[in-house]
């Protein structure tokens, strides 16, 4: 891809950008003229995919050229909308398989907004086939995929960046500038993140003739093929841990991710989980309602827990991080941020910054996160930067990678009923043969699971 030119005198568009993009080590940046109009794809054309592509079309000289999506009425859909946002007023080509249009379209940038068990294949091919990839968090759903996404982003020289966008909330960073960096917690010595949305898809709907319009077999996959019981779009497929990692993979990473990055933490020491399905017990689903996880630390624990059941035990922060210091304590989401100090001390709240009136676009976008759409918007901005400057995004695949494994490490501990190490530099867990055999699922007939040895 031919490197392109950033005209640094429009920059900033407003305080958030210019925080946002300070902390994110690219000063005074708001990408907004390359010398070329960047080639772009998407790989899954639903709520989330188009929501990041919209995002991307706001803050860069864009044109789609082309959508995939194994629904061909989604896919129709979607390629309506984005002629209708994007400058040129093109229709984007359209496929059902994505290896065909990696083939037949030079794409600058790939984004990829497929369920999770797709996201290790189409991120290896997406950047052999030379193009820089923007993939939905979790990265893989397990943990050899991320190793092997990980390897091929460096091998290629691509920048791979996870759809993490905590790290580029402008009040959350704002509260790792102010609240943490500047050490008004003090020590920090035990994390709590949660998540008590009633999130958890349960139905016992029949068994079913697919439709004409969905190839199922590909929208498959590498997984299991379950029996048909309906469109597998927005929540359905999360219910099974066939095509996911349960609630953990899906918003446990988020704010481990987000943890993770405001206090500089790697690898955990050890990982153990318990869990399972424990009230809701009359459906299909096949992921745990209720679980804990511990992610163990020098002198610092981080545990999760979830229930998709009951009430949260604090209703202004139903799914959150808490970092207790001996100075005081700090609450971070999506939607604010409050600081208690301990002892005397003024007490500190943000909420989110929305960005209505700037984007009134967002006002109109069917299913649009209101709240994550500033964010979302500077993700895409350090993302570009980070091509430009051939670095490392804030998101980079690695930490993405690192979060994500994390999050399927603690359910290889639910499952097998002990703590677990895993040693990243073996890609191994330390003496547990039967651990060791979790790390790769193995993949359909037909499919060949990527190995980090060899992409």
């Amino acid at each position: 891809m031919d490197s392109f030119y950033i005209n640094r005198r429009r920059f900033l568009q407003g305080t958030a950008a210019s925080l946002a993009l300070t902390a994110f080590g690219a000063q005074g940046m708001d990408i907004i003229h390359p010398a070329k109009t960047l080639r772009v794809g998407l790989i899954g054309t639903g709520w989330y995919g188009k929501s990041d592509l919209f995002r991307l079309i706001q803050v860069a000289p864009v044109e789609v050229v082309a959508l995939c999506d194994v629904d061909k009425n989604q896919l129709s859909t979607a390629a309506t909308l984005v002629s209708k946002r994007q400058k040129s007023g093109k229709v984007p080509r359209q496929y059902g398989d994505y290896q065909k249009m990696l083939a037949e379209n030079e794409m600058d940038i790939v984004l990829i907004g497929t369920p999770d068990h797709w996201h290790a294949l189409q991120t290896i091919d997406a950047v052999k086939a030379g193009a820089h990839v923007y993939v939905q968090k979790p990265i893989s759903v397990d943990v050899m995929e991320g190793e092997a996404m990980v390897a091929a982003a460096r091998k290629y020289k691509r920048v791979v960046q996870v759809g993490t966008q905590r790290k580029s909330t402008p009040h959350l960073i704002e509260a790792k500038k102010n609240i943490v960096d500047a050490g008004l917690l003090g020590k920090i010595s035990h994390v709590e993140m949660c998540c008590y949305y009633h999130m958890r898809n349960n139905g016992n709907p029949p068994v079913q003739a697919v439709p004409d319009f969905l190839d199922y077999e590909m929208w498959t996959g590498p997984a299991p093929l379950r029996p048909y019981d309906g469109l597998p779009h927005i929540r359905w497929w999360r219910t099974f841990m066939e095509y996911g990692n349960g609630i953990m993979g899906d918003m446990c990473i988020h704010m481990f991710d987000t943890v993770r990055w405001m206090l500089q933490l790697g690898w955990p020491k050890r990982i153990s989980s318990t869990g399972g399905i424990y009230v809701q017990k009359e459906g299909k689903s096949n992921i745990a309602d209720t679980q804990s996880a511990i992610f163990e630390y020098d002198g610092l624990n981080c545990v999760w827990q979830h229930r998709s059941w009951g009430t949260p035990n604090n209703p202004d922060y139903p799914w959150s991080f808490t970092l207790y210091g001996d100075k005081g304590t700090l609450w971070g989401s999506t939607m604010a941020y409050d600081f208690i100090p301990q002892g005397k001390g003024e007490r500190i709240h943000k909420d989110v910054v929305f960005e209505k009136e700037k984007y009134p676009e967002d006002l109109t976008e069917e299913r649009i996160e209101l709240n994550a759409a500033p964010a979302t918007r500077l993700h895409m901005l350090d993302f570009l930067a980070a091509i430009e400057n051939n670095g490392r995004p804030i998101a980079d695949i690695e930490e993405g990678h690192i979060s994500t494994a994390s999050c399927i490490l603690a359910n290889i501990s639910m499952q097998i009923g002990r703590p677990i190490v895993y040693d990243s530099k073996t890609r191994s867990i330390v003496g547990d043969r039967e651990a060791n055999g979790l790390l790769q699922r193995p993949y359909r007939q037909g499919w060949t699971h990527p190995n980090p040895d060899k992409v």
